[in-house]
């Protein structure tokens, strides 16, 4: 039974990390959504992170549920990216509304925290 638990948690643990993770970030689109008037959510990630794959699968969700909301990742290990946004660990969660950013967090993923944050922006 001991081998069993431990199996299905390997599997779990593994399969939160192989999520693909794609830079989507790209500076004229985060300017077009501000012009826009969207609620921008940026996250960080780096390859083989659980807890960016967490943080990644609450915000996929999240895009489903608030709308008028641009959401855009980027490796980390993306100096300019980074810099432009001051971003230097992973699992970064940035919100910026009206051309400003409104929330900051490092390394959040309760759902129930990141949510509360988008709904404040809104």
């Amino acid at each position: 039974m001991k081998k069993i638990l431990i199996f299905f948690f390997c599997i779990l643990s593994f399969s939160a990390v192989a999520m693909e993770k794609n830079t989507t970030f790209n500076k004229d689109i985060f300017t077009k959504a501000q012009s826009e008037g969207k609620i921008v959510v940026v996250s960080s990630w780096i390859k083989y992170c659980s807890s960016c794959a967490s943080q990644m699968k609450i915000l996929q969700n999240a895009e489903k549920d608030f709308k008028n909301i641009q959401y855009l990742a980027f490796d980390v290990k993306n100096k300019e990216i980074s810099e432009l946004l001051n971003v230097k660990f992973q699992t970064t969660l940035l919100i910026f509304k009206d051309n400003k950013e409104v929330y900051r967090s490092i390394g959040e993923i309760s759902k129930e925290k990141i949510y509360k944050a988008i709904e404040s922006s809104i």
